[in-house]
């Protein structure tokens, strides 16, 4: 009606009431004329964005957007712009399809830490740097179509750790607190069930491995830490990631983390991240720090060595690189696996990374894909935004959004790199008990204090706030922040409880995923976080799932395989163009 009665084209086409039999043909089904597209077609009008220091008409208009005049806001977002906004959503909404292809590729992304409230206020962080106000910004990965929430608790936890979530995330069945790559049975520090390999959890690399395809993993943590040690590893306890965390335990705690990647992963073809330590001897000084770190191994062994000999002995042309130079000068053409440690323990936040030093985590993502992607037959690849953890828990809110950031930023590399037979999966293993506060107007520095200060809203004690605050952790109580620079990259933000050890806990809350490409569909509603393996083995076909892509049988729900289900609908399409070309 009135204004939205405005059509630029109206197709009409078909759709199929009732099914198709196995041949592709219409069963018991009739068509039905349908407008497939009866929508307006709006004009999409950059947003308006407040006026910031140092943000002029020309800035405005590399970012793409237009400056509201002093005063003025409704001009620009007023009813119309809006009522544009809005439309433009829904028809993209209305156009949306489904890929139900077979995902060649999966990409795992895991913003460690990475809750509802760091993706919110990582956002507008972005969207600041750029000169934005920051709320209308969208993260790379925001604009995946298919999103969902992933409940995280362990088994006996109701707030997750990491490594219980890691293995939800990896091999789809959900553990203890600390204990990574087995299940429940499995309490933390108890080796005495290590010996059944009943409860060792295969995972995402063991699925790709059996397949033919390549596996691979970047962080920027430790690569020895929970997280993409879950991918690889059977431990009952995360922390025993060299050979010097084993002394005095069990006999049956036999193999620490590290040893496990070289001897017992050698398909994984791409191990990038931090982590030296737990791989160089006690003779062996680090090459960068020339120390020797009490993490060093005690068994004589330089793992960097042996995993090159291990994979040259595969027939695989090997590296090992741990410095910047030397990863800048990998070629993908002549490289077919590489080990990269390019910190003695976990990798530097991107807000203080040295250039010369490390690769930025876009950077490994970028390589990763390129050494993996030469395997005709596919690849799984695991990246870790780490290091936003670790800033929630020192309470450096500023390190962790920059973090975020970067992180977003390898998922732009995966999408630019990527095509339709890939799966992208975007997740946090758990959230963090950090909050957005206050009132503060739109375009407020989100690093900054609450401003304005509402009537009726003014702190009992007179003295201002920040707009981020953590419920618990290292940061200071409540102080005075007036004069305080709030931005500065060591501010820590303030707390509520102070815990001993000084360290912010992780939130209980469900965290969001995103999806794209084949099947990403399946991510619809509410999950297990144990689903997220599932979802991700079915659209590949492997694991669990391999015999619905390979024969009829039992084994899928529909009664045909997905390959043939496939053919069937690639010529329903066609006949569906048909009939509404006919129909005009």
């Amino acid at each position: 009606p009135g204004s939205l009665d405005n059509f630029s084209r109206r197709t009409l086409t078909a759709v199929i009431v009732g099914g198709l039999d196995p041949g592709g043909g219409l069963s018991k089904a009739k068509l039905i004329p349908t407008c497939l597209s009866c929508i307006p077609v709006v004009r999409a009008v950059p947003h308006c964005r407040l006026k910031q220091d140092g943000l002029d008409d020309n800035v405005a208009a590399r970012h793409g957007m237009r400056v509201c005049r002093s005063g003025n806001t409704r001009s620009v977002e007023d009813t119309q712009f809006w009522l544009e906004e809005g439309q433009t959503e829904l028809r993209h909404a209305l156009l949306r399809r489904y890929n139900n292809g077979v995902a060649k590729n999966v990409i795992l992304f895991v913003g460690d830490g990475m809750g509802p409230s760091t993706v919110t206020a990582a956002r507008i962080y972005k969207g600041q740097l750029a000169g934005h106000s920051g709320e209308e910004t969208q993260l790379n990965f925001e604009k995946f179509a298919h999103v969902a929430l992933s409940k995280t608790y362990n088994v006996d936890r109701q707030t997750a750790d990491s490594a219980g979530t890691a293995t939800a995330m990896h091999g789809g069945v959900k553990g203890n607190f600390g204990t990574i790559g087995v299940d429940a049975r499995v309490l933390r520090g108890n080796c005495s069930l290590l010996g059944d390999d009943s409860v060792k959890v295969k995972t995402m690399k063991d699925w790709f491995e059996a397949e033919g395809k390549s596996v691979g993993l970047v962080t920027t943590s430790r690569v020895t830490h929970a997280s993409p040690g879950a991918l690889y590893a059977k431990s009952a306890d995360r922390n025993w990631e060299s050979d010097v965390d084993l002394v005095g335990k069990d006999a049956n705690c036999n193999e620490d983390i590290a040893y496990q990647l070289v001897y017992n992963s050698s398909g994984i073809q791409v191990v990038m991240g931090g982590g030296r330590r737990s791989f160089l001897n006690k003779t062996t000084p680090d090459p960068q720090k020339g120390n020797v770190h009490s993490k060093h191994r005690l068994d004589g062994r330089d793992l960097t060595r042996e995993w090159v000999r291990i994979q040259e002995g595969l027939g695989k042309r090997a590296k090992y690189v741990w410095n910047k130079e030397q990863f800048d000068q990998l070629s993908a053409e002549n490289t077919d696996s590489v080990l990269g440690l390019f910190s003695q323990s976990h990798m530097a936040y991107d807000l203080e990374r040295s250039l010369a030093d490390e690769p930025s985590l876009a950077e490994m993502t970028r390589k990763a894909i390129e050494i993996l992607r030469k395997n005709d037959k596919g690849f799984y690849l695991f990246v870790e935004g780490a290091r936003i953890d670790h800033g929630h828990h020192d309470n450096y809110a500023k390190k962790a959004l920059h973090d975020t950031v970067a992180f977003d930023d390898a998922v732009g590399v995966a999408q630019e790199m990527t095509g339709d037979d890939t799966l992208i999966v975007i997740t946090a293993d758990h959230s963090h008990v950090f909050n957005i506060a206050g009132y503060p107007k739109r375009g407020n520095n989100i690093l900054g204090l609450v401003d304005p200060v509402d009537p009726g809203q003014e702190t009992m004690d007179g003295m201002p706030y920040a707009t981020l605050v953590y419920t618990n952790g290292p940061g200071p109580g409540r102080v005075n922040l007036t004069g305080v620079d709030t931005t500065a990259d060591d501010h820590q933000q303030s707390r509520l409880v102070e815990f001993q050890p000084e360290w912010e806990t992780h939130g209980g809350e469900d965290v969001a995923i995103y999806a794209h490409g084949p099947m990403a569909h399946l991510f619809y509603g509410v999950h297990e976080q144990s689903y997220i393996a599932h979802a991700m083995a079915y659209a590949a076909c492997v694991g669990p799932n391999v015999k619905h892509c390979e024969q009829p049988g039992s084994d899928d729900p529909c009664g045909t395989s997905r390959a043939a289900w496939m053919g069937s609908s690639v010529r329903s399409v066609v006949l569906l163009t048909l009939v509404g070309l006919l129909w005009k």
